[in-house]
């Protein structure tokens, strides 16, 4: 017998559809595994229909959850936009937006910049997903995402955030106690500090196989943080960002007019979270910072 529709039991449709089990999304609502279970159980009673496959790997949404996730997506999206309205925060501005982004990028960068913001708006709190993987904005963990790359689906707002480059570094130390590296060719005697393969972002990020064919692996890691570190304590060479190397006097170019490599960060969020005032802000915010620090991004000035 079907019963009424309980429309705060799409909250937890959307998180197990977006997580794909049920212990993720219980996580992610701070509830119990139970919880979950039941509220599910609920909604696809009062539908009528099954909306999810149980599977030992996971849930499967049916026809009929596929049918459903772009409404409760909606739904979501409008709940969101009138809860802030009438709660006053079209005066001010209050609450959390989370903002994924490689992590380099929100240590070197984002961190020692977001106090202004904070200042002017007390009551807003930023939560900055610094991680080596990228955030996943379908499965809503971040409102907006810095990424290599832009969603080529779905329902996303996407701008070219800047351009960046990165460049060849060795430590002064390093390079002082060595040969001179005057060509390319030269870069075959000298270790490297690079990523590992299996967790590359990106393919893109593939540096070292175009600058000499055969790169002399030393030292490999996930973070370009602990390159930087890397290259400062002489394990070798390492491709590394003007942001990552800023302020550090010990970080020398290596053959800067032809070892580099130019990119692009995209600024991305979805649609309907770039409804909510607090999510405007932050994107604005941060379309504002590059004007002004296009040389840390490029490296025209060191």
């Amino acid at each position: 017998m079907k019963r009424e529709l309980d429309w705060n039991d799409l909250r937890y449709f959307l998180a197990a559809a977006r997580l794909g089990r049920l212990s993720p999304a219980a996580r992610r609502l701070q509830v119990e595994h139970s919880t979950v279970s039941r509220r599910i159980e609920g909604l696809e009673r009062a539908m009528g229909t099954r909306l999810f496959n149980r599977h030992r790997d996971g849930l499967i949404l049916t026809e009929a959850g596929h049918a459903l996730l772009p409404m409760a997506e909606q739904v979501e999206a409008m709940v969101a936009v009138v809860s802030e309205e009438l709660s006053g925060q079209d005066l001010s501005i209050n609450g959390e937006v989370r903002l994924g982004t490689p992590e380099g990028l929100a240590v070197c960068f984002l961190t020692p910049r977001l106090k202004p913001l904070l200042d002017e708006y007390p009551n807003l709190t930023v939560e900055l997903l610094a991680s080596p993987r990228l955030a996943n904005l379908a499965s809503r963990e971040a409102d907006l995402a810095i990424t290599l790359e832009p969603p080529r689906r779905g329902r996303y707002v996407v701008y070219r955030w800047t351009d960046y480059r990165y460049f060849l570094y060795g430590s002064s130390d390093y390079l002082k106690a060595h040969d001179p590296i005057e060509t390319r060719a030269d870069l075959t005697q000298h270790p490297f500090v690079a990523y590992i393969d299996d967790f590359l972002l990106s393919q893109e990020l593939h540096f070292l196989e175009k600058l000499c064919d055969t790169p002399k692996l030393r030292f490999c890691c996930t973070s370009m943080l602990a390159h930087r570190e890397a290259v400062l304590a002489g394990i070798g060479l390492a491709v590394l960002t003007p942001y990552i190397s800023a302020g550090e006097p010990r970080l020398i170019k290596v053959l800067p007019d032809e070892a580099y490599f130019q990119h692009t960060f995209w600024l991305a969020a979805h649609a309907d979270r770039l409804r909510l005032k607090r999510v405007r802000l932050v994107w604005d915010y941060l379309v504002s910072l590059v004007g002004d620090n296009r040389h840390l991004f490029l490296g025209d000035s060191d």
